[in-house]
């Protein structure tokens, strides 16, 4: 097959060359026997390769709900040691697995391709995410989780400390789409702030943990630290859920839900990463070809199966026929492939059922009088799950397109002629996730960001400089789920606050001979004084 391969009737979008390596060259019976050591599971099941839809891993074990207890009391027992382990030696481990990632990263790019369906490049996006937040909290969290003096009761008579306490073991299911960096990524802050983690990964993509487990492990984590159980959704998830000390989901609005009343129910905390329908908004005055690249980076990576794509695309009226006839042009010549090797431009979906839903929008809107100026149509010829990346115009409520989370490559044009008309229309969603502004004039973006309903808005990208900005919060509002990853946020979610406060010199209570009344007279004239110190 060569580099302009198209479908047969000539419209299709180009096929990059297939690769000379195969998934049996990568996945071996060796490696499996490798990767899931230690894993506690009673049965067995099996993954697939989106790529061809056969199967990828055979006989991985798999966890019942007796198995999650077991792995649970395995974390507790390794999570004592490791939580009394100084937090610059835990952050040493990140540091060191930084490093082996980035020597090894063939490996897990293979790894990443054949259990997702993306492209090689979007795999190293995942390499690169996780590097980032190994190299930010191996730098930055013996800060975070520092003691800290506060103000207080009475100033020199009471002397306050806040400490970082880890939770215990986090329960952390993480989905299919980014295995890697929803897996690994989210759990390093857990690790140094001295917690150990069962994880549940997707069957599907569970190859990917468990590579990173060994790798962790390699780089000094304690073994028993990270447990990984394997089994479907609705007989795992809610036995780790039920075992955490604190739980971390990434996944649909529906099952956070789930997640959210079991937690409530043993009043533990979580965070919770959810849908989106993304918003991006091309102004009058945006550079036209970095937005058209911007827009095909951040509606067709991956697929579209990224939780923090653009599904929905306001342009200005102004340039809107410039744009679309550009924006067309480039999602047409899109390379589609399934080598484990660099050139494809978009890969594969996941499954049926991803692409069933893709299908299911697309021919709903254009049976509603949507028109499709690129893509709409799936492409069996490379692989059972690709679909051309599409571009929808025309599309009104109530197709499901218009408001459902297609996550897949579609993305839907809209035309606005007033600014305060995009935002409203960008809000007008039950999510609020992520947003796109592009503009020439960086004062009137951030003017518009500061109004989008979003956890995070990117000015002239579609969303790798705010997930990258790792200092920075990351995660949604509205339906789109609760509390943030990275940056402080991200690593004290996974401790308990510990105030220890110390009184010195007297009591806060009559002493010295003073009698309630005196006493009373005392702290009123105190607090008076405090006020006039402008002590806070």
């Amino acid at each position: 097959m060569t580099d302009s391969h198209i479908t047969q009737d000539g419209t299709g979008n180009p096929v990059a060359p297939e690769g000379t390596r195969t998934a049996a060259d990568v996945v071996t019976p060796e490696l499996i026997a490798r990767l899931t050591r230690g894993v506690v599971g009673s049965g067995t099941t099996v993954s697939h390769t989106p790529f061809t839809g056969e199967v990828l891993a055979s006989a991985l074990p798999e966890s019942t709900p007796e198995d999650v207890a077991t792995a649970f009391g395995c974390a507790r027992a390794a999570q004592r040691a490791w939580a009394a382990t100084p937090v610059r030696r835990r952050a040493a481990v990140l540091l060191r697995f930084h490093d082996l990632l980035l020597s090894r990263q063939p490996e897990i790019l293979d790894l990443i391709q054949l259990e997702t369906g993306k492209t090689r490049l979007h795999a190293q996006e995942e390499v690169q995410g996780v590097a980032v937040v190994a190299r930010h909290y191996g730098r930055k969290a013996p800060a975070y989780l520092r003691p800290k003096g506060h103000l207080g009761a009475v100033p020199t008579l009471t002397k306050v400390t806040e400490l970082r306490q880890p939770r215990g073991v986090v329960g952390l299911i993480a989905p299919w789409n980014y295995p890697l960096q929803l897996s690994v990524g989210d759990a390093i802050p857990a690790f140094v702030a001295g917690n150990a983690v069962v994880m549940k990964p997707d069957t599907e993509t569970a190859l990917s943990a468990l590579w990173a487990r060994e790798l962790m492990v390699e780089a000094g984590l304690p073994a028993g630290v990270w447990q990984i159980v394997i089994g479907d959704g609705p007989v795992v998830g809610p036995a780790v859920v039920e075992g955490a000390d604190y739980v971390s989901f990434t996944g649909s609005t529906r099952t956070g839900r789930e997640v959210a009343r079991a937690a409530a129910a043993r009043l533990v905390g979580c965070s919770l990463e959810l849908g989106g329908k993304n918003a991006m908004l091309v102004l009058h005055d945006a550079d036209l070809d970095r937005a058209v690249d911007g827009a095909v980076r951040g509606s067709f990576a991956s697929a579209g199966q990224l939780c923090i794509s653009m599904e929905r695309l306001y342009v200005h009226e102004s340039i809107a026929d410039t744009f679309l006839e550009r924006f067309a042009a480039r999602t047409k010549a899109m390379r589609l492939g399934t080598a484990l090797a660099y050139g494809a431009e978009m890969g594969s979906l996941v499954s049926e059922r991803q692409l069933e839903t893709v299908t299911r929008h697309v021919d709903e809107a254009v049976a509603k009088g949507a028109t499709a100026l690129a893509g709409g149509r799936p492409r069996p010829d490379i692989g059972p799950y690709f679909y051309e990346p599409t571009i929808l115009d025309g599309v009104e409520s109530p197709m499901a397109v218009c408001t459902e989370e297609t996550f897949g490559p579609v993305v839907s044009v809209y035309r606005f002629g007033d600014e305060d008309e995009a935002i409203v229309r960008a809000n007008a969603t039950a999510y609020g996730l992520n947003a796109s502004v592009w503009t020439k004039d960086a004062r009137r973006g951030r003017a518009i960001a500061a109004r989008l309903r979003a956890g995070t808005v990117n000015l002239n990208e579609s969303y790798a400089a705010a997930f990258g900005s790792v200092a920075s919060p990351m995660g949604g509002m509205g339906d789109s789920g609760l509390g943030r990853r990275h940056g402080s946020e991200g690593i004290l979610r996974f401790t308990e606050p510990q105030t220890v406060a110390q009184q010195r010199l007297m009591p806060l209570a009559p002493a010295f001979g003073m009698t309630d009344e005196k006493y009373a007279d005392f702290m009123t004239r105190s607090l008076r004084a405090l006020k006039a110190l402008r002590l806070r």
